[in-house]
């Protein structure tokens, strides 16, 4: 007796694209620059010691990083101290934000997906994948769902074997 099965890759023909948000992710190290080491006292900053404190440290050590600067401690700090953090950073690090490193991801994730062309995905069936990386922000899927919302036939989260539905066009 001869048996002959056909094996059939029902994801292959489905017809689904996997938008795959580790594509996106920025691979820089991401530093937290905290200004509640360049306080007097825990509580404000000096404009003369914080000035020293600027023209001696070593910027290039942000040398292709993404920053996030921000200060943990509550305290008094001016406007212009984290602007001139900014300015001395600008020449080496590849991003700098105001704010923790949640936002930083956020901010790399926008800046990454605002270049992802829409009309590649026009009019397709796509699957978010999902559940693999942690590294991922929920703030990317979130923009990522945005972005394809108005063009995509249809959007679910997961695995082109396992899908959430998300969004279904009603044509």
């Amino acid at each position: 007796m001869d048996i002959q099965e056909n094996i059939v890759n029902k994801v292959a023909a489905s017809g689904l694209i996997t938008f795959n948000l580790e594509d996106y992710l920025d691979k820089g190290e991401r530093v937290l620059y905290d200004i509640k080491d360049n306080l007097f006292h825990g509580l404000m900053l000096r404009e003369k010691d914080f000035r020293e404190f600027v023209k001696e440290h070593n910027w290039q050590q942000y040398e292709g990083k993404n920053v996030a600067i921000t200060c943990s401690a509550d305290a008094i700090v001016p406007t212009w101290a984290y602007m001139l953090l900014a300015n001395k950073m600008k020449p080496y690090a590849n991003e700098i934000v105001f704010g923790d490193l949640d936002l930083l991801d956020t901010i790399l994730f926008s800046k990454a997906l605002a270049k992802v062309n829409l009309e590649d995905y026009a009019s397709q069936r796509v699957v978010v994948k999902g559940c693999a990386n942690p590294q991922i922000p929920v703030s990317a899927y979130v923009e990522i769902t945005a972005l394809l919302t108005p063009v995509v036939k249809s959007i679910m989260y997961g695995e082109p074997c396992s899908t959430v539905p998300i969004y279904k066009r009603k044509d």
